[in-house]
């Protein structure tokens, strides 16, 4: 016999998918859910626990289980694509703000993240990339200027890599990246439209050139409810 919670569980996220509620809707209160489905709130809490962990809802403290967009964007995770081709790609009603463009002098951090010596000219670049009128990700850039001598605000709404490839000559090889989850910063807060979520999803990545070169290092922070991060994966034989 199957288990209460999972039952529930699939009610609920069927009639998500049908658009019973639609993006933004709240749910009804875990009391509520109980009483309609004539169990305890424990159940309905592991219920609403399966709906968090496959993208239906979030949990936002002292309001409710908000629903979430269930058609996500696939952003590739093993892939080095830029955020102009992405949007190409998916037919985005897209826009870049640059919010900072400068240079700086590489500190201990950025020493440890850049593979480079301290006092080492950096170009830094805060770009928020706004999707259908919300802004969605923070992307935060650090590139070396010995690699590149030359940035403008208008190649940073464009697009920097279309720039480094097609203009420069550089070739972009490969990249390292790390993929957590942490909790808002006082930028992110600033600059994102959070609308109440408890966290956001960061890709950090080391990019490297084609001789190995460590250029870039970047942080790209997602707001949770729009991404859904893919990757396609071969079992070796």
């Amino acid at each position: 016999m199957q288990k209460k919670y999972l039952s529930i569980y699939r009610d609920l996220a069927n009639k998500i998918q049908d658009n019973r509620w639609k993006k933004g809707d709240m749910l009804p209160s875990e009391h509520e859910l109980a009483d309609k489905y004539d169990t305890s709130r424990e159940t309905i809490r592991k219920a609403l626990n399966l709906l968090v962990q496959d993208g239906y809802i979030q949990k936002i403290r002292g309001k409710g289980s908000v629903i979430l967009d269930v058609d996500k964007w696939d952003l590739p995770v093993s892939g080095i694509v830029s955020f102009k081709e992405l949007a190409t790609k998916l037919k985005l009603d897209a826009h870049t703000a640059v919010h900072e463009l400068s240079i700086v002098k590489a500190d201990e951090t950025l020493r440890a993240k850049l593979s480079t010596d301290v006092g080492e000219l950096v170009w830094k670049v805060i770009r928020v990339r706004e999707i259908s009128g919300e802004k969605v990700i923070l992307d935060k850039d650090f590139l070396k200027q010995k690699h590149v001598p030359v940035l403008t605000k208008d190649i940073c709404e464009n697009s920097i890599y279309d720039y480094l490839e097609n203009e420069l000559g550089l070739t972009i090889s490969f990249a390292r990246k790390e993929i957590v989850v942490e909790d808002p910063t006082e930028e992110d807060d600033t600059l994102l439209d959070l609308n109440g979520f408890s966290n956001v999803v960061v890709i950090k990545s080391k990019v490297y050139l084609s001789d190995a070169s460590l250029f870039q290092y970047t942080e790209s922070r997602h707001r949770p409810d729009k991404f859904r991060f893919v990757e396609f994966a071969r079992r070796g034989h």
